[in-house]
């Protein structure tokens, strides 16, 4: 044992302790709000638009009408698809890019 009870091994002093756990603290709030917004996104000029939360979720799809076209229902799919990649990325690239105030880059997979 060291002086103080404390032993050695070069354990963390209490203040390094605390800094640690109001990180991981606000590690855990950041991710909870990033978690609960949404990013709309749209494709081809807005015909179609999808809303996904930060849980990587699709909340909404919205299609005009205009892009309903029977004879090219591969089109309207694409559009879908684009709509949504799009707001899956967007809303990772954000998660990212605020998780990594956290972790300084060291790609802990945030």
């Amino acid at each position: 044992m060291a002086k103080h009870g404390m032993p050695m091994g070069g354990g963390m002093n209490m203040n390094m302790m605390k800094q640690m756990q109001k990180l991981q603290q606000d590690m855990l709030r950041t991710q909870e709000e990033l978690e609960a917004r949404t990013y709309e996104t749209a494709s081809g000029g807005g015909a179609v638009k999808a809303v996904v939360s930060g849980k990587r979720e699709l909340v909404s799809i919205e299609i005009k009408p205009e892009a309903v076209d029977p004879d090219d229902v591969e089109m309207l799919q694409d559009l879908i698809l684009a709509a949504v990649n799009e707001g899956l990325r967007t809303a990772e690239e954000t998660m990212s890019r605020e998780m990594q105030r956290f972790t300084g880059g060291l790609g802990l997979g945030f």
